[in-house]
């Protein structure tokens, strides 16, 4: 059978390792495994939202609201946008691929850092494009216009903060990069953490409102699957001006998010208190990650996000720990993958961290180089 042979060289995306598996693979009791890989929510997701989809169960047969009014328009009161500004998908990262189908044809580019989000690269390839990458570990925004100027992009992929690195860019810096962008290439800003380096530093703080005002070749995309803690029900956006919104429209199946993860979505909106404790919990716990790192002369990079990165150079290498960390019942992400010896550890409830920090400390004692 003969396929696409743009597939044959497709990189599959590889998720943090499910529970379920380690269960399989190790025979550990799910009680005793603690999941630090996928960057979820540890608090799990607001209790108005589990109120909300359990008074609304009985509906799960009923087709979802194609319109999505109800959740537009709690998007666009928090936003101060228009609901014509704004498109849901389930995930930001269907909303990526929707840029790409748009965007991407005839041999055309994607500009991106080397180490971000794996699914840009992936659908940008789906679609035959030529992805050109910046040199470094963060985002370095000189060499990625020196490139944009050589290889003039169809899509320019800016994620603040980074995933899986976790460093942000300031505002201001990305406003003046997006500046010199010609408005024929669209900047996607992928903001899916973006409640977490906007209470940790204003200056990292984006507003998709007045971004999207001054740039109408910008698309900021957002997620409930990280503050709000819905990862599980798969339900992202995206704001632009209408004309992208228009066009991305075009690309959106049926009933692309179901019944209740609107209903969830919609509610989450509406607790705030939920995510401040959320975000006051994240960085009380981050200092704990620090503190532990440095103690162990091991080296991180500041996080804007709900995880940290450990780089394990000259301390020990980082497949091995994580996968001695997974037979212990403690899953975290290994980073070789994207060509750094460090791993990347969620944060999680106070008594999940104690265990990481217990485990990792023995492991590293008795040496794991």
């Amino acid at each position: 059978m003969k396929f696409n042979p743009v597939i044959e060289h497709l990189k599959t995306y590889e998720p943090g390792k499910p529970i379920e598996l380690v269960v399989r693979e190790f025979g550990i009791d799910p009680a005793d495994i603690v999941k630090l890989a996928s960057n979820e929510n540890p608090w799990g997701c607001s209790p108005r939202a589990r109120a909300a989809v359990a008074a609304d169960a009985h509906l799960m047969y009923r087709y979802p609201d194609d319109t999505m009014t109800a959740l537009k328009t709690a998007l666009a009161d928090r936003f101060g946008v228009e609901e014509r500004e704004l498109i849901v998908g389930a995930g930001s990262d269907q909303i990526i691929e929707f840029a790409c189908h748009a965007k991407l044809y005839g041999g055309a580019k994607v500009l991106q850092s080397e180490i971000t989000f794996a699914m840009y690269q992936i659908y940008a390839a789906q679609c035959g494009a030529v992805v050109v990458k910046a040199p470094g570990v963060a985002h370095d925004l000189d060499a990625m216009y020196e490139l944009y100027r050589e290889h003039d992009p169809e899509i320019i992929f800016i994620c603040a903060p980074n995933n899986p690195t976790g460093d942000c860019l300031d505002r201001v810096d990305i406003e003046n990069f997006i500046e010199k962008i010609d408005t024929d290439t669209l900047v996607v800003v992928d903001g899916a953490y973006q409640e977490y380096a906007a209470y940790k530093d204003r200056n990292k703080a984006i507003d998709p409102a007045v971004l999207i005002a001054k740039y109408p070749h910008v698309l900021y995309l957002g997620t409930f699957s990280k503050a709000y803690g819905l990862g599980g029900m798969r339900v992202g956006y995206g704001i632009a001006q209408k004309e992208i919104i228009r066009s991305l429209y075009k690309l959106r199946p049926p009933f692309n998010v179901t019944t209740l993860s609107l209903i969830a979505a919609e509610a989450s909106l509406k607790d705030e208190d939920f995510v401040d404790m959320t975000l006051r919990s994240c960085f009380e716990e981050m200092a704990r990650f620090e503190r532990f790192a440095k103690e162990r002369q091991i080296e991180t990079i500041d996080s804007y996000t709900n995880f940290i990165t450990y780089r394990l150079d000259g301390v020990t290498d980082s497949t091995a720990l994580a996968d001695r960390l997974l037979k212990r019942g403690i899953i975290v992400r290994d980073l070789k993958g994207y060509g750094l010896n460090a791993i990347r550890i969620t944060i999680g409830r106070p008594e999940e961290n104690d265990r990481f920090f217990k485990t990792t400390a023995k492991l590293l004692d008795n040496g794991t180089k």
